[in-house]
């Protein structure tokens, strides 16, 4: 397991979302959007895995996934490569739920104030109809990439 450095934990923790990668079993790659709920320094990160789909199939098959997060207007990214685990909904701290919550009230909050601002782009707030987690996805971090170019690093 590799450490994460803090700069990264906090780059992580401005976005709204991340993107993760797994494979099926047939070698198809596939994509998600997840919420990351927490990181540690040590090297592990937690998502919430909704709705039970390709994601879950995919990581029972092969535990390998990767996380990418970009920040277009820095022209910045990082992408976490490791080995996954699931933790069924009922083995899930309640703790760690409510942290969940309480980062999707601030997106909504977030998506308020764009709407109030004239910046709209969804005529709804879908993250209210977000379903409650099936499985937390424990990421084991293991390399580190840094996705902005090196001439602008």
């Amino acid at each position: 397991m590799r450490e994460i450095p803090r700069e990264i934990i906090q780059f992580f923790g401005a976005q709204h979302y991340a993107i993760v990668g797994t494979v099926g079993r047939d070698g198809t790659p596939h994509s998600a959007c997840k919420g990351i709920v927490k990181m540690e320094a040590e090297g592990r990160v937690y998502l919430f895995d909704l709705y039970t789909g390709s994601t879950s199939r995919n990581l029972k098959a092969n535990p390998r996934m990767s996380i990418t997060v970009v920040d277009e207007e820095r022209f910045k990214g990082y992408c976490l490569k490791g080995t996954a685990r699931l933790v069924k909904r009922e083995e899930i701290d309640p703790a760690m739920i409510e942290e969940w919550r309480g980062k999707i009230s601030g997106r909504i909050t977030h998506r308020i104030i764009r709407s109030i601002q004239g910046v709209k782009k969804h005529p709804r707030h879908p993250e209210a109809l977000l379903p409650v987690p099936k499985r937390l996805i424990v990421l084991e971090v293991d390399e580190i990439v840094d996705l902005t170019p090196g001439h602008i690093r």
